[in-house]
């Protein structure tokens, strides 16, 4: 399973169900990076997504998106290859 690592505040639904679909396809731990804590942090995750919004999904290397983008990668097909490194 790859390592995933997501970008998050404390208040955000967006970011809780991201998570639950994540768990349901087997993910246990999930690296959360608190941007609404870490001002720095934020500033990292713009510069690397070019996004402001969160939550902001990596999956190993690959940069998913949000939280419609990883719904979207699930409907085509795509999230379990990327989660086990296919």
């Amino acid at each position: 399973m790859q390592v995933v690592k997501m970008y998050t505040t404390a208040v955000c639904p967006y970011c809780v169900r991201a998570k639950q679909i994540l768990k349901s396809k087997g993910v246990e731990q999930i690296e959360e990076i608190r941007v609404d804590t870490n001002p720095d942090e934020r500033m990292k995750m713009m510069e690397i997504t070019g996004q402001r919004t969160v939550p902001q999904i990596f999956i190993g290397d690959t940069h998913v998106g949000g939280h419609d983008d990883l719904v979207a990668l699930d409907g085509r097909g795509g999230l379990m290859p990327l989660l086990q490194g296919a």
